[in-house]
């Protein structure tokens, strides 16, 4: 009997399908494609690949042997307890978002030094007027929290602008990819802030991730900064924030939430200098996107089949 694969992803192309089964029936594997997530879960019962984004796949399927998901977060996985005990592998999609996420970043920042925001107000009340303070890329004091594949996409293209520096924070304080002025270690996060004109934070929800951003932290950052969070909404006090952001002393640009959707009665919707987006920065509009996750996914299929060690696999205890 043939082994099994089920797809289950957003925007696939049907040439991206045919090179999914090409690739499975040269090894003996038969493929299955599925539109509607249930349909998927119901195929995948007896399953041992496949590349969909939802723990629920695990479930009550014992010959199941690795999940993967198109997404870069994975943090719906691993806050599932049948999912951590269930012993299937998890790989994830970093990698493919960066060039999507680091132009929305591009455009958060130029919208919000440049107040596009209110701009927009004033269009809507039909009223002309000039007079905001307009801000700038070039000489600005750039801190990437985060320096995986979305914060090295977005300081390559943040470059172009001049900035007076490009300072990235991870945990081991060390720079791989030379496209960083300097990277410290988050442990120097709280000396780095006070010199810090736009924060964007890139970082997976975990344990050491949550809130990361608290009331003491923002509190370092000089008046008139600007957060850009398109990583995952957790690792940012929210209410400290929202005081912030009333206080008129730091602007933002949201992508993400604590919880998602906002809530219709929030006082997020009405909340000054903050730009709202809904956790649209990276997802799978674009085609490279689709195609650099079908990528992966053939790289670490072949993987498998050889029976070498999986490229993205997540650790389970970290998040990522």
């Amino acid at each position: 009997m043939a082994r099994k694969l089920v797809v289950c992803i957003q925007n696939i192309t049907e040439d991206q399908k045919r090179s999914i089964e090409s690739a499975a029936l040269d090894r003996g594997w038969t493929a299955e494609f599925y539109d509607v997530k249930e349909e998927a879960a119901a195929a995948a019962k007896n399953a041992e690949v496949v590349f969909a984004d939802s723990p629920r796949y695990a479930m009550d399927n014992p010959g199941l042997k690795w999940i993967c998901s198109p997404s870069a977060g994975v943090n719906h996985f691993t806050s599932r307890e049948y999912f951590l005990e269930s012993g299937v592998m998890l790989t994830n999609s970093s990698g493919a978002y960066g060039v999507s996420i680091a132009e929305h970043v591009i455009m958060a920042a130029i919208s919000m030094l440049r107040c596009q925001p209110e701009y927009q107000a004033d269009v809507a009340s039909h009223v002309w007027k000039r007079g905001y303070t307009i801000g700038c890329l070039k000489d600005a004091r750039v801190t990437l929290l985060g320096t995986g594949d979305i914060g090295r996409e977005t300081a390559k293209r943040l470059r172009g602008f001049e900035p007076a520096r490009i300072l990235g924070v991870n945990t081991r304080g060390q720079e791989e990819s030379g496209v960083f002025d300097q990277v410290v270690g988050v442990d120097r996060l709280m000396d780095v802030l006070p010199e810090t004109d736009i924060l964007v934070m890139s970082l997976p929800a975990t344990a050491s991730t949550y809130h990361i951003m608290d009331s003491d932290k923002l509190a370092l950052l000089p008046d008139g900064a600007v957060i850009i969070n398109v990583g995952r909404g957790n690792c940012i006090d929210q209410e400290a924030l929202v005081e912030e952001l009333k206080a008129g002393r730091l602007r933002a640009a949201l992508d993400v939430f604590e919880k998602e959707p906002i809530p219709a009665d929030s006082e997020l919707w009405d909340c000054p200098n903050l730009m709202i987006t809904p956790h649209v920065a990276g997802d799978m509009f674009l085609p490279y996107t689709v195609q650099k996750i079908v990528d992966q996914f053939l790289e670490d299929f072949k993987r498998y089949n050889e029976g070498k060690s999986l490229l993205r696999r997540v650790d389970l205890d970290r998040g990522y």
